[in-house]
């Protein structure tokens, strides 16, 4: 089982990184879209440094509304006076894709990894992380799969689970994935999902039809993501 590391429980002291050399985990609970955002990239440098472990963060968002580099403002449908009524954000990223929401009871997952550890391959990446979205789903009796040419996780009827978007530099990896557990997907109905206007989204609740724990998605996804990512070489 794996273990869920607070923020402020985890030191990146030498001899902790001398001693952890399977990816550390940080939970930051239900956190602001923007703080997270900038922790994201302190944590990135410290990685890009050496002077932490890849890192596995999950958390969840308020409602909150951001544009990828190949997103457009038209694929937001919720007029501007409106978002600020609501007191949704929105904002543009540096992440790959279009459109997407988080909300609470949503899973957000940052996998800040250095993919020299692994494979300098993004597209290699990004198949790993759906292939442990999809074991993380039949967890729960749900058959996720791929659909050819798009990113992300699905399930039957083509429902969109788990959208993916991730930026690399220097080829470490931030930004990551979003998968919809418990969260209220009417909130879906203010964007166009991903700029993909002809499939719907749905969640592990709706196809379970009951909320499922939140603790218990993390752990189960801390521990599939151990064991794709067993270890950081560069920390031996």
């Amino acid at each position: 089982m794996a273990v869920l590391v607070s923020p402020a429980a985890y030191k990146p002291t030498p001899m902790a990184l001398a001693l952890h050399t399977d990816i550390a985990v940080e939970d930051w609970g239900l956190i602001p879209y923007e703080e997270s955002w900038h922790r994201q990239r302190e944590l990135l440098h410290r990685v890009q440094r050496r002077e932490a472990p890849n890192t596995l963060v999950l958390c969840e968002h308020p409602t909150v509304i951001t544009i990828g580099r190949t997103g457009s403002r038209q694929h937001v449908l919720l007029p501007e006076p409106l978002l600020r009524a609501r007191g949704i954000p929105v904002f543009e990223v540096e992440r790959g894709g279009d459109v997407t929401l988080h909300n609470p009871g949503q899973l957000v997952g940052y996998p800040i990894f250095r993919l020299s550890d692994y494979r300098e391959d993004l597209h290699w990446f990004v198949r790993e992380i759906e292939q442990c979205i999809i074991e993380l789903l039949a967890e729960f009796g749900i058959i996720g799969h791929r659909i050819p040419g798009l990113t992300g996780v699905w399930v039957a009827g083509e429902r969109k689970i788990c959208a993916i978007g991730l930026h690399v530099s220097r080829w470490v990896s931030w930004h990551g994935f979003a998968l919809n557990v418990n969260n209220r997907l009417e909130e879906f109905a203010y964007i166009v999902p991903c700029g993909i206007v002809d499939k719907g989204v749905t969640s592990i609740a709706r196809e379970r039809g009951a909320a499922v724990p939140l603790a218990e998605v993390k752990s189960l996804c801390a521990d599939i993501f151990r064991r794709h990512f067993p270890e950081s070489s560069s920390l031996r």
